[in-house]
């Protein structure tokens, strides 16, 4: 426990003072924040010019934003974390087990009698403590927008899914965070160590959906799954694509937490997806052998 706990707090110390994880954690913070100021300003815009139309005597439509629930204006977040996000969980865990490998500081380490299954599960720990931190200063700040659009502070209902699709948003960041550390641990060199993962998101973000649903690129941008047309070969494809998807298995769960209404149905399976993806990960970084970690760059 001792080695586990040094292990997180070496992490979130270390990850502070280094300023490409200070520069990647307030971009992710600033365009979360920015999804909700898009929706704001979106809403006073269309407020506005129908005002206008209503004044004029030109309509007597509804208000389009009338009736709809206020985590509509947190959607777009949804596209941030699965881009942004990801991204900058990759680099963090690349950085987390490349550094020490680098310096040598493993083979020190792992001389002494240190469990590697408790220091890896310490390292991973404290960036789970930064994720945590980063998606919650984002969520916060976006629950300050939001209740400012309504006119209202959220409700506790409303809360509660935005706190929701932050455990989501954190679950799918601590994956990607561990696949970093996994091509850290294993690749010779630091520039294969991030090419691999960046090459793995985008196979799981688009080019797997994109099999599956015959989807363009450009849609899979979009903050809602893409849907599967019917026909025999996709219906065969997608039982083998959608589980190995978990970036639109998570954009299917945040929509329907979110309460988006373009999405429906449960997000059981989509979390439980999310879920063993993250547990899958997290054991095969644990089980790293001792030699892997204490091993060397070729550089």
């Amino acid at each position: 426990m001792r080695v586990f706990l040094v292990s997180a707090r070496h992490e979130m110390l270390t990850a502070r003072r280094t300023h490409t994880s200070n520069l990647l954690l307030v971009v992710f913070i600033g365009m979360v924040i920015a999804s909700s100021v898009i929706g704001w300003v979106t809403h006073q815009t269309v407020t506005d010019v129908y005002d206008k139309v209503i004044a004029d005597g030109l309509s007597s439509a509804v208000n389009p934003f009338a009736g709809i629930s206020p985590l509509y204006y947190a959607r777009n977040a949804v596209i941030y974390v699965l881009l942004i996000g990801s991204l900058m969980a990759i680099v963090l865990g690349v950085q987390s087990t490349l550094r020490d490998r680098r310096a040598a500081t493993s083979d020190l380490v792992l001389s002494r009698p240190v469990g590697s299954g408790a220091r890896l599960l310490g390292q991973l720990a404290g960036l789970g403590m930064i994720l945590a931190v980063a998606i919650g200063i984002s969520m916060s700040i976006s629950w300050v927008i939001i209740s400012s659009i309504t006119g209202a502070p959220l409700g506790w209902g409303d809360t509660a899914r935005l706190v929701a699709f932050s455990a989501l948003s954190w679950m799918l960041l601590e994956s990607f965070a561990l696949l970093g550390m996994l091509t850290g641990l294993r690749s010779r060199q630091e520039t294969t160590a991030l090419l691999v993962p960046f090459v793995i998101w985008s196979l799981v973000a688009f080019v797997l959906p994109q099999i599956g649903t015959a989807a363009r690129p450009v849609s899979l941008l979009n903050p809602v799954p893409a849907v599967n047309p019917p026909g025999g070969y996709f219906d065969l494809v997608s039982v083998l694509t959608d589980p190995l998807s978990v970036t639109e298995q998570f954009k299917r769960a945040s929509s329907i937490v979110l309460q988006d209404s373009t999405v429906t149905g449960d997000a059981t399976s989509s979390v439980l997806i999310l879920l063993a993806f993250l547990v899958l990960m997290t054991v095969v970084v644990a089980l790293t052998p001792r030699a892997r970690m204490r091993s060397g760059l070729n550089e």
